[in-house]
């Protein structure tokens, strides 16, 4: 041992003591600060990307990655050196920014699990090889559980990719990758090519003004009081007329365009960097519920005997909501949205009763309990998030302002997409009492 080393041993004996759990800790804090940031930048891809398959696959990815990084961190504050506080460091978040960055949102994709998600892998492999198996049991079998979701993840991505070619932003991020020597920095660390320059510096991301649902028609709302215009007709919700089989159909459709809320709840974790990890957690929580959500109706629907390819996407809140800052966003969707939806979906629950289908009872269970925890998300988190922007309104002041504002909004950028189907052709409410059998 070196004179300079055996001098810091007697200044301080208490690290030298517990050097090696130091080491480990360290390496537990990094594959925190990976997976966090992971979470919230893999989330700008899910509006970018058409393929509604995709976008539930996302969402539970960011799900299970949260779960990771909760792991890691609480695994990680019963070691000494973890650290404090729930930052990412710069040189980690700016491979990301970097990363999002792609014109087409495939590219992205291709960049996130082509080359960041294989290197979170090898991390964690790494971690095995170079911790101990008995001293440091508690840490390796969650990195064993970790390995076996990064495998899968890659497993379930890969029908997206494909044959897709290697992108020049592939290449960007593998550099950047290797100047770091992977995440742990144990790989060989190679310089950046000459001129390589970091676009996230001059160039912001921005989620896009309008979200993309791929090959499936689009309109402004599924909602509407016109039958012959819109598939969920609100007064036949709440009026006891109506036939339980059509409550059940409208009440699929409403489900499946929770996946609204799956497109605009991820634009508020990338716009919170700074945010606790707990919020983040929770949101990732959030939004797996949602995806979810939507696809109760996207699987149930088939089987009811509509065609897919008929019921138009409604765009009208994201194309509103983005244009508001986080916290509008999110207190529109927690105070709002989900607060105010449960007196209506209490009445359709009761009439879907009437036709005994455990399946359709117990999606509809489970979506009230979700939403009930979202509302209390929306308690807890909503003023964090005021906090982040600056907003020192009362809470109650700031809700209420906000959706006045959302109605402003929704006059300028509200019923701006035309369907795309025309009325003969496209899923409407006159026709979902053809398909229940009653019209």
């Amino acid at each position: 041992m070196g004179a300079s080393t055996t001098s810091e041993g007697k200044r301080n004996p208490g690290n030298r003591r517990l050097a090696a759990v130091q080491e480990m800790a360290g390496f537990q804090r990094i594959l925190f600060e990976v997976e966090r940031e992971f979470i919230r930048t893999a989330t700008t891809l899910i509006y970018r990307v058409g393929d509604v398959e995709l976008k539930y696959l996302l969402c539970q990815h960011v799900w299970e990655s949260a779960g990771h990084a909760r792991f890691l961190r609480e695994r990680g504050r019963e070691m000494s050196g973890f650290g404090k506080g729930d930052a990412v460091r710069d040189s980690f978040r700016g491979i990301f920014e970097e990363a999002i960055l792609g014109e087409d949102p495939l590219d992205s994709l291709s960049c996130f699990y082509r080359v960041l998600k294989p290197a979170i892998l090898l991390a964690y492999r790494q971690y095995l090889e170079l911790t101990h198996h008995l001293a440091d049991w508690p840490s390796r079998r969650l990195v064993e559980e970790f390995i076996l979701d990064e495998e899968r993840h890659a497993a379930e991505i890969e029908p997206y990719l494909g044959d897709r070619e290697v992108s020049s932003l592939e290449v960007r991020i593998e550099a950047a990758l290797a100047a770091l020597g992977g995440w742990l920095g144990k790989d060989e660390i190679a310089a950046l090519p000459d001129g390589f320059e970091w676009n996230h510096h001059t160039e912001k991301f921005q989620p896009p003004t309008i979200c993309n649902r791929g090959d499936f028609p689009i309109c402004s709302s599924v909602f509407s009081h016109d039958p012959e215009e819109t598939p969920i007709v609100r007064q036949w919700l709440e009026d006891p007329e109506t036939d339980a089989r059509v409550i059940r159909l409208m009440v699929y459709v409403w489900l499946m365009m929770e996946l609204d809320a799956v497109d605009y709840l991820p634009t508020v974790f990338y716009d919170t960097p700074d945010a606790p990890f707990d919020l983040h957690f929770d949101l990732a929580r959030h939004l797996w519920d949602e995806s979810r959500h939507s696809a109760f109706g996207f699987r149930q629907l088939p089987k009811l005997g509509v065609d897919l390819t008929t019921l138009e996407h409604s765009l009208d809140l994201y194309n509103i909501l983005v244009q508001m800052t986080p916290p509008e966003r999110y207190a529109m969707m927690t105070m709002e949205f989900e607060a105010n939806s449960f007196p209506v979906k209490a009445l359709v629950m009761d009439r879907v009763r009437e036709l005994n289908d455990f399946e359709a009872d117990t999606l509809l269970a489970f979506d009230r309990n979700d939403e009930q925890n979202h509302v209390r998300y929306g308690h807890q988190w909503l003023p964090e998030i005021m906090k982040l922007f600056g907003e020192e309104r009362p809470v109650e002041e700031f809700v209420e302002a906000t959706k006045k504002r959302f109605e402003e909004l929704a006059e300028e950028f509200g019923g701006r997409v035309p369907h795309s189907l025309p009325a003969e052709t496209r899923l409407t409410g006159k026709k979902i009492l053809e398909i229940a059998g009653v019209a």
